[in-house]
């Protein structure tokens, strides 16, 4: 629990660095994971930031997730949702030797979905947020725990 509090908190740390510049690409990456669903907080109209481990939910984790990045402003993420797949619908991109982090948002400011990874342990949080706009918001954060697939592409 305290990894992930300091994996929320270092991402609000680089997140606050590049609030002036939402893209901070300073590593050349092509990395292909496998993620393992640990545990997931629902918070909607029936829980209220309830958490539910992976073995309680109808869910897999991540067969493959994929990551490249090019300096200065290229990001591209495969495999977690169709939503991020879309580099032109990315935000903030930040890509460094310790974390990776993301951010989009539709046009509508209704919808979002952000994330960050370690590198060096593989750590992934993922929140989806809904209705952002409306007082019955929604939110679904996801951890994962990722190795690296080391299979040729």
């Amino acid at each position: 629990m305290i990894k992930y509090f300091f994996i929320i908190l270092t991402s609000l740390f680089i997140y606050n660095q590049t609030s002036a510049k939402d893209v901070s690409i300073n590593e050349n990456i092509d990395l292909q994971f496998v993620c393992d669903l640990e545990k997931k907080i629902i918070k909607n109209s029936e829980y209220n930031y309830q958490t539910f481990l992976a073995k309680d939910l109808n869910e897999k984790g991540l067969d493959e997730f994929k990551i490249l990045s090019k300096k200065p402003e290229t990001l591209l993420i495969k495999g977690l949702s169709s939503f991020l797949s879309d580099p032109a619908k990315l935000n903030v991109k930040v890509v460094n030797k310790d974390v990776v982090l993301f951010k989009s948002i539709d046009q509508k400011k209704n919808y979002s979905e952000s994330g960050i990874i370690t590198r060096k342990t593989g750590e992934l949080i993922h929140e989806i947020t809904k209705n952002i706009t409306s007082e019955n918001s929604e939110k679904y954060i996801s951890f994962y725990s990722c190795n690296k697939d080391d299979k040729k592409v």
